[in-house]
């Protein structure tokens, strides 16, 4: 491709973001000086969420203007730009209603307009003119834009969102390890010192042939011996969540998860007040399931736990937190096996 775009867009729900779309955009950057890569979907696919797929976006094209939408984040568009709000189109909406919103977008939220849109698709070209008239009611000058049709037969990739959410460990080679570990089912499990959860988690592992991710800040915090900081704290979280990808490579059938970034959050706000905001969005990572583990069984102090009245503090933040965000939880009790077996039943 010659020709050379001052901007250029890509659009697509990336539903899972799998090497394609890593192609499509790559070719894009190749000929423009700025590309702008604009994802939504209505409704959204399971693993698939706004959260996710801006995560995979930032992670594989740091230098490309991601804006990924849903609801929450169109409103907030809104908001900033005093725009009166529209409705994202649904997947199954017409073409014209999706580049009418596409167009909308770029000139009331973004206050911008692009010279090429990249696609893998033969309707790029009605987009482009789409586009075009829209963009010249604003700037007469606008030169138009151009659509340039990337690989539309698949033949370097061949592959499909579709594909790759219905059968993840197949596609695997696909698509970038971060975006396959958050296709992978994943259970997390909650809890305070001394509350059966690392037990749980071994035990529910076991239970269903499951990978097992222990939990790191425990074995950093033996290997230091002392009250972590904040700093230390975020490191425990991208870790935890390091470990969580690489377990997922193995393609097993789920992720037990003994604690998550969201327990680390709860350390910094019990011994530091306010946290990292790094900290803040890596609690905000996605689970199939979220276990809480009541303490209902006797404190046992080990030498590095601190006391029952403790262990309670948490387990009442680490529930207000959960109801805050609104994030459904299975909060369980009794015996081991009692305990996996509503986990298991909850999961069936």
């Amino acid at each position: 491709m010659n020709t050379r775009f001052r901007r250029g867009l890509v659009v697509g729900k990336f539903s899972p973001l799998h090497h394609g779309h890593e192609f499509l955009i790559k070719t894009a950057q190749a000929a423009c000086d700025e590309v702008v890569v604009l994802s939504y979907s209505k409704p959204e696919f399971a693993h698939c969420h706004a959260a996710s797929r801006r995560a995979w976006l930032r992670h594989l094209f740091p230098d490309v203007a991601s804006v990924v939408l849903d609801d929450a984040e169109l409103a907030r568009l809104c908001r900033i730009r005093c725009v009166v709000p529209r409705c994202m189109p649904a997947n199954d909406a017409t073409d014209d209603e999706h580049r009418a919103f596409v167009a909308w977008i770029c000139q009331r939220l973004l206050q911008l307009h692009v010279e090429a849109v990249f696609t893998s698709e033969a309707y790029g070209a009605g987009f482009a003119g789409f586009l075009s008239r829209e963009f010249a009611q604003e700037a007469v000058s606008h030169p138009g834009v151009v659509h340039c049709l990337v690989d539309q037969r698949r033949t370097t990739y061949p592959v499909r969102g579709t594909d790759v959410r219905e059968d993840p460990a197949r596609w695997r080679a696909w698509v970038d390890p971060l975006v396959h570990a958050d296709l992978v089912r994943r259970v997390c499990i909650l809890g305070g010192e001394s509350s059966g959860k690392t037990t749980l988690a071994g035990a529910l592992a076991r239970t269903l042939g499951a990978a097992l991710v222990p939990e790191y800040g425990r074995a950093y915090w033996e290997q230091t011996g002392q009250d972590l900081s904040l700093h230390e704290l975020e490191v425990v979280a991208r870790t935890q969540v390091a470990h969580e990808i690489q377990a997922a490579q193995s393609t097993p059938p789920c992720l037990v998860c003994d604690t998550s970034p969201l327990s680390t959050l709860i350390y910094a706000l019990l011994d530091h007040g306010r946290p990292p905001r790094a900290l803040v969005a890596l609690s905000r990572r996605r689970y199939d399931l979220i276990v809480l583990c009541r303490p209902d069984i006797a404190f046992q102090q080990d030498g590095t736990r601190r006391d029952a009245s403790w262990r309670a503090a948490q387990h009442e933040m680490t529930r207000a937190l959960l109801r805050r965000r609104r994030l459904p939880f299975l909060e369980v009790s009794g015996s081991v096996d009692e305990r996996v077996a509503q986990v298991v039943e909850k999961l069936t």
